[in-house]
């Protein structure tokens, strides 16, 4: 345990506020974060359908028995239901976390279906569902126009939202704005809120990776390693508005590229969500656990993403995008893609248990 204790990242949670998170519901590699101090993880259609490749014979039964005790279910009813009970086997996993913690921490995030993106009754309903999965659930809404709105409508009702699709300041800012509504609500209404701990995922990432995209689509030349700096601004720059403006969310980092994604976000009071791979790496860089995040970007950077990417001037001024402009921001389409793509992968997954391909042999096991 001492070799686990004096890894970087328990350095990081152990003297500085902030978190960490598995990237992943994998019970391999949310074991090993849990042991060098993670206290939540988080889940997506990708990210179950990795586990389930890494993980299948572990998982390989237990499919079979969810179709034979649902002789009615679509492969996609099936899919959910997988979904979730890898959920709640993460959740068992941080309960002593959410238990010690009095559930400020050791949360498990379960994204809703990203095929609702513009639904928000239809994300209620099934974020509600989540939360009664667990007690320790947090629930991934997306940060499209019709996702705010049930960002409002799950907090008043007592849900823990994690959101996600965010790639900006205004995203962020509209989340928090959200959550700050569903609180006053409830406390209007005589509620309890001291159980609420609601973050705003930003995808520093994927905004990196947009800007990249437009420098190849639109033909844009910038110094090498600049664009590695958008997702970080945006990130920092939020940070600094949740701050000033006392919001009760918490801002979270994910879609890790390279190390600066983790170093400087390190002493904010804000969740680092790593994937297992940049956590093994980080533990063993040797590189110095500092509080960096009132560390500002160099100025000449950002006037540099400023004046050659219009989407990165959208993602870092608050007033850059308006609610409406959230679905069709660049970052937010393909990540919608992506999600709804890895989804329809994992009920394709779940088709060939149900009806295996013939023509290949193989045999549907009872």
């Amino acid at each position: 345990m001492n070799s686990q204790a004096s890894t970087a990242l328990h350095k990081m949670v152990s003297s500085t506020c902030t978190d960490y998170w598995n990237d992943s519901c994998s019970v391999e590699e949310l074991t090993y974060a849990i042991e060098r101090g993670a206290v939540g993880a988080t889940t997506n259609p990708t990210i179950v359908l990795n586990v389930l490749k890494k993980e299948m014979p572990l998982w390989e039964t237990r499919i079979h028995q969810l179709i034979n005790e649902n002789s009615e279910s679509s492969e996609e009813e099936i899919a959910w239901k997988l979904i979730e009970e890898m959920a709640v086997k993460g959740s068992e996993l941080l309960y002593p976390i959410f238990e010690s913690t009095n559930g400020e921490k050791g949360r498990i995030s379960i994204q809703t279906n990203p095929q609702f993106y513009r639904n928000s009754a239809a994300i209620v309903e099934q974020a509600m569902h989540f939360d009664s999965l667990a007690p320790n659930m947090q629930v991934k809404i997306p940060v499209t126009q019709a996702g705010v709105e049930a960002i409002e409508e799950t907090t008043y009702s007592g849900v823990n939202i994690n959101a996600t699709v965010s790639f900006t300041v205004p995203q962020a800012l509209a989340v928090a704005e959200a959550v700050e509504r569903g609180l006053a609500r409830r406390e209007a209404d005589g509620k309890d809120t001291r159980n609420m701990h609601p973050v705003c995922t930003i995808m520093v990432g994927r905004t990196d990776d947009w800007l990249q995209v437009l420098t190849k689509r639109d033909g844009i030349l910038v110094e090498p390693g600049v664009t590695a700096w958008a997702g970080i601004s945006v990130f920092k720059r939020a940070y600094a508005l949740y701050q000033e403006r006392g919001y009760r969310t918490r801002l979270l980092s994910a879609a890790y590229r390279h190390h600066l994604h983790w170093t400087e976000f390190v002493g904010g009071d804000v969740v680092l969500t790593i994937p297992h791979h940049w956590q093994v790496l980080f533990n063993e860089s040797g590189i110095p656990v500092e509080p960096r995040i009132n560390t500002p970007v160099d100025p000449a950077i950002i006037q540099t993403l400023q004046a050659h990417f219009p989407d990165f001037r959208r993602a870092y001024e608050p007033n850059g995008l308006s609610l409406a402009e959230f679905d069709t921001y660049g970052a937010s389409v393909r990540t919608l893609r992506a999600f709804i793509a890895s989804f329809h992968d994992l009920v394709a997954l779940i088709r060939d248990f149900m009806l295996p391909n013939p023509d290949l042999g193989y045999q549907w096991k009872q």
